[in-house]
């Protein structure tokens, strides 16, 4: 083993919950997806699989950071840690937390966390050893004072059969699912703030994605379509692997009927005629389901009862991952991704809603007041989208 290379260790967790042989798949898809995170992001470095754990191997103990960063935007990953990877000696470690105390903060307290694998055949010291001679070095190193309760910093130390690592972070990653292991999901993707944070949390769960943009012609916001093509963009980043290319769906004349001809349910019937078209677009690629950022109340078209007048325009199941969230918390999270944008900007469905719209129609006062045509005309719509691939 060569020692001194920069070397991020990286955890997952609900992968170890399955059986052997799903384990095993989604471990190898992980790998997959990392190496392709890293790829895209210019790291030069190779991903190991050892103790139920990913180890990112660089030429540079410098590139270490920029690794991590990689491995904390793929899904499935829990943490990741920059480490530094040493002989697994105890004279080795002890120098190695004399190197990471060396830029300890002024005043800063601590507390040293080791863990040791293996017999005393193979290490002839424990885990409190580690702990306790290394928290001496700490302390001479820095002057510092010892928290073992709610330490400023924890030093980390993994010692293993053949390699130690020493490393003072963990960083957080979206955690959920590697992203293939679900299948293909459409999603009905506006470019707002929902719709995006929706999409990304498929994409955590396992969900390959097919986002779909459904042109409201004349109805649609200023720059709406590219705003959407942005997002897309941005969702791209964390699928380097996959192919997210947009289908934009040109319904502006069927938002031009139900202006004429729809009174009070014209939302409901533009929420059915983007479900049609999503799914249509779903069994043209083989998807399962169809994904909206709606969320349970946030608009008159999303009561409950208006969700299900609308959910009977489909066959395919409708999954929408926001359902429960509160706005607040939408827009912190698109923010965090990267997907966030000016929500002042007219996305278009504003200007389709009626004065007094429906809060709770059935489907079928819905279907009553529709054209008896428009679902069949946005079946033809989902199959003559244009695809159009974002730029990464």
């Amino acid at each position: 083993m060569e020692h001194g290379r920069g070397t991020v260790l990286v955890r997952y967790g609900e992968i170890g919950t399955k059986s052997s042989k799903v384990r095993i798949d989604m471990e190898r898809l992980l790998r997959d997806n990392l190496e392709s995170m890293l790829a895209s992001r210019g790291v030069d470095a190779t991903v190991d699989h050892e103790w139920s754990r990913l180890l990112v191997r660089t030429d540079s103990p410098d590139k270490t950071d920029a690794a991590c960063d990689a491995a904390c935007d793929t899904f499935g990953v829990v943490s990741a840690s920059p480490a530094r990877s040493v002989a697994p000696t105890a004279e080795t470690i002890y120098d190695a937390l004399r190197d990471a105390a060396a830029d300890h903060p002024d005043g800063a307290t601590f507390a040293v966390r080791a863990k040791r694998a293996g017999t005393e055949d193979e290490h002839p010291f424990t885990s409190r050893d580690l702990e306790r001679e290394g928290g001496s070095v700490v302390e001479a190193e820095t002057g510092a004072g010892v928290d073992l309760d709610d330490p400023d910093r924890t030093y980390y130390v993994e010692c293993r059969a053949e390699e130690a690592f020493v490393f003072t972070e963990k960083r957080s990653g979206p955690g959920g699912l590697p992203l293939g292991t679900q299948g293909t999901a459409v999603v009905l993707l506006s470019g707002g703030l929902d719709s995006p944070v929706a999409a990304w949390e498929m994409m955590k769960r396992g969900c390959s994605i097919i986002p779909v943009y459904v042109d409201l012609g004349e109805y649609g916001g200023v720059d709406h379509q590219a705003r959407a093509l942005s997002t897309v963009g941005e969702l791209a980043r964390y699928a380097p692997e996959r192919d997210l290319s947009l289908r934009i769906a040109p319904a502006g004349d069927i938002v031009e009927t139900l202006m004429s001809e729809v009174g009070a349910t014209r939302m409901l019937s533009l929420r059915r005629v983007m479900l049609r078209i999503g799914e249509a677009v779903a069994r043209e690629v083989g998807a399962h389901s169809v994904v909206t950022g709606e969320s349970l109340g946030q608009k008159s078209s999303q009561t409950g009862g208006n969700l299900a007048a609308t959910d009977v325009a489909v066959d395919l199941p409708v999954h929408r991952p926001l359902l429960t969230r509160d706005k607040t918390d939408i827009v912190d999270q698109a923010r965090e991704i990267g997907t966030f944008d000016d929500s002042t900007i007219t996305v278009g469905c504003e200007q389709v809603a009626p004065s007094h719209p429906e809060t709770n129609a059935t489907p079928e006062e819905v279907a009553a007041a529709e054209p008896a045509d428009l679902l069949a005309r946005a079946d033809a719509v989902g199959r003559t989208v244009e695809v159009v691939a974002p730029d990464r």
